[in-house]
């Protein structure tokens, strides 16, 4: 998958998860779309009480603020793949299909998977 293959609104949470990620100095940056095209972004949260992937703060954001399911989630980390437990939190509130666009932190989607 090339930039220029990306469907205009993927391209807009690879980039906001990237710009999460430069702007707070946090090893992942991601972003998710839920049903009304609204987006949420996030970094990782590493404190002493509470730790969460950006993924996870990213659902969670949606959650609270009364997303009732997602169409897209993107992650922007230097590990090869998105988590067991990132897909987890995506497939709970988008469900199964939902994909999950995984960049590296240039921004350049390396793959997509499915949540379920």
């Amino acid at each position: 998958m090339t930039d220029s293959t990306l469907d205009p609104e993927d391209r807009k949470i690879v980039t906001l998860a990237r710009s999460v990620r430069a702007r707070n100095g946090v090893p992942e940056g991601a972003a998710v779309r839920d049903e009304n095209g609204r987006t949420y972004a996030a970094g990782t949260v590493a404190l002493d009480s509470l730790k969460l992937s950006a993924l996870q703060t990213a659902v969670a954001m949606a959650v609270a603020s009364g997303a009732k399911s997602l169409e897209a989630a993107a992650v922007v980390t230097e590990a090869e793949s998105a988590s067991a437990e990132d897909r987890a939190a995506v497939r709970d509130l988008g469900g199964p299909g939902t994909p999950v666009l995984l960049a590296g932190p240039d921004g350049t989607v390396r793959g997509t998977v499915a949540a379920g």
